[in-house]
């Protein structure tokens, strides 16, 4: 594994850790990309251009990604009002609802009524 594989390899280990990380509460909010590329030692461009090269996006969209794939889990597999999911990813119920519809085209009690 190269260098760009391995910066790419350690930014979406932290993602899914982080992301877990706030879902638990260990975490109280969810880190800009400054802040994770602090945390991987390198600088925030460099992390911007290695992941778009090597990935074909920027790293937000992963991120996004991410949480969008957690959200989708829990509406799937739970019971928990789509409030509560979006506090304990602490959002503003309103503003996940947009947040999930602009990913994926539905609200989220939408997207549960359709779950398989």
């Amino acid at each position: 594994m190269n260098r760009q594989e391995e910066i790419v390899s350690s930014y979406f280990q932290f993602l899914d850790q982080h992301i877990e990380d706030v879902i638990q509460g260990k975490c109280s909010e969810f880190f800009e990309l400054n802040q994770i590329a602090t945390a991987l030692n390198i600088s925030h461009v460099h992390l911007t251009d290695i992941v778009q090269k090597q990935q074909g996006h920027h790293p937000c969209y992963f991120y996004d990604l991410k949480i969008i794939e957690k959200a989708e889990y829990y509406l799937k597999k739970t019971d928990w009002t789509v409030a509560k999911i979006a506090l304990t990813f602490t959002y503003d119920p309103s503003n996940f609802s947009k947040f999930f519809k602009k990913w994926t085209g539905k609200t989220p009690l939408q997207f549960r009524k359709n779950k398989t």
